[in-house]
């Protein structure tokens, strides 16, 4: 297979537009090896149909620790590491199985479509505050301070302790993998997990109808979330549930930009939303270059020999691209049904929280599209600073808009 290809993070076009490098790398190979952003080496899957089954494959775990490479989990902060391996999505079956089972008793749809008039209402405050300006950073005043505020309330936290909650959160999900800074990381985990500590046990002696009071309770027969277990599915919630819809917002938003037909087309016939948030996430969506997995033994993926603990990246932005599961795939088409994307994944570990995004990103995609006439880019699409590997959004989205 030759020498492994170097993903280009340090040039600021492939930053900006990753897809026309990963276009060759799919017509290249079903599996093709790189050298990832932190330096190490992976088998990225680029078509769909690999990705998919992939995802379904038990030779494919998601225990990090049978990687090869040491670093995998070296180069995560210690307290990271540690609360990691009792994370549901660091875990295969049976475990794995009996906390989704778990956690889906508690984080139910129901608890989700509940929250509609809630979410609704925390983005018409937002964009109430930045309306008279004219301006804004739709990333800072918009996307980001929806999520955290309603995963906030999902989870319970009280009003008076979301600015620190908030401080942690961004220290850990701000993050650049070019240049980490493990001190900050490790001081974020580490106050967050003694605060979910102290919460969890504040809503045992006063239990609350808010979803970690749902999982305390959450039973399978005899079986129950030990509280290692209950603050890493906290931890999961907040950081999965969290930037992930960030990016699916300002990603969504910028794709509408950067596409003026297609703005019209969604401002003319709102009830092309639900598709479009579809079309959103498979065409740009918030995970770049894909989902990672280590191979429990040595196995075939689109014919390609992967030997036993490499570090496999199931490229789901790649494979979202892929022309033979998406006709004209580099297209924005808010018209597609696009339902069949990998965005949050596939099989057993399909996002649990896919649900809670797709409100939030209709509902705040919607909004700002009815409420913010003639918005536009402050700057050139060029200058839009975006996140560095691993995610795919943007640290700021300046734009402007009629003030009223």
């Amino acid at each position: 297979m030759g020498e492994p290809i170097v993903l280009p993070h340090e040039d600021p076009a492939f930053v900006a537009d990753p897809f026309p490098f990963y276009r060759r790398l799919r017509e290249g190979g079903p599996v093709r090896r790189v050298v990832t952003v932190r330096g190490m080496e992976a088998w990225l899957v680029t078509r769909y149909e690999d990705a998919r089954e992939a995802f379904t494959d038990p030779r494919l775990t998601s225990d990090l620790r049978g990687a090869t490479d040491p670093r995998l989990l070296e180069q995560m902060p210690s307290a990271e590491r540690t609360s990691a391996m009792r994370s549901m999505i660091r875990l295969d079956p049976p475990d794995h199985t009996r906390l989704r089972r778990l956690v889906s008793k508690a984080f139910t749809v129901r608890r989700v479509a509940e929250l509609e008039p809630r979410v609704q209402a925390i983005t018409d405050r937002l964009l109430d505050a930045i309306i008279p300006a004219g301006r804004a950073d739709l990333i800072e005043d918009f996307a980001l301070p929806l999520p955290v505020t309603v995963i906030s309330e999902l989870l319970g936290v009280p009003l008076t302790d979301r600015d620190r909650f908030q401080e942690w959160t961004n220290v850990l999900l701000t993050q650049r993998p070019d240049r980490p800074d493990p001190e900050a990381t490790d001081w974020a985990w580490q106050q967050m997990w003694s605060y979910l500590e102290g919460l969890l046990a504040a809503k045992r002696r006063d239990p609350a109808d808010d979803l970690l009071g749902a999982l305390i309770t959450a039973r399978d027969r005899d079986q129950r979330l030990d509280e290692g277990e209950l603050v890493a599915m906290a931890f999961l919630l907040l950081v999965a549930g969290y930037i992930t819809t960030v990016n699916l917002i300002g990603n969504g938003i910028v794709a509408l930009l950067a596409h003026p037909g297609q703005l019209k087309l969604l401002r003319d016939d709102p009830g092309l939303l639900p598709n479009a948030v579809e079309e959103f996430l498979r065409y740009d969506g918030p995970v770049n270059p894909g989902i990672l997995r280590i191979a429990a033994e040595d196995l075939e993926i689109g014919g390609v020999a992967v030997p036993r603990g490499a570090t496999v990246i199931i490229a789901t932005a790649v494979a979202d691209r892929d022309p033979a599961e998406f006709p004209e795939a580099d297209r924005l088409d808010v018209a597609r049904t696009a339902g069949a994307h990998l965005a949050f994944g596939h099989g057993i570990h399909y996002c649990l929280g896919a649900p809670l995004a797709r409100l939030e990103g209709r509902i705040a995609i919607g909004t700002a599209l009815r409420r913010l006439d003639d918005l536009a880019l402050a700057v050139p699409y060029e200058e839009l600073p975006w996140q560095v590997g691993g995610l795919r959004g943007l640290e700021h989205l300046p734009v402007t808009f009629t003030p009223a």
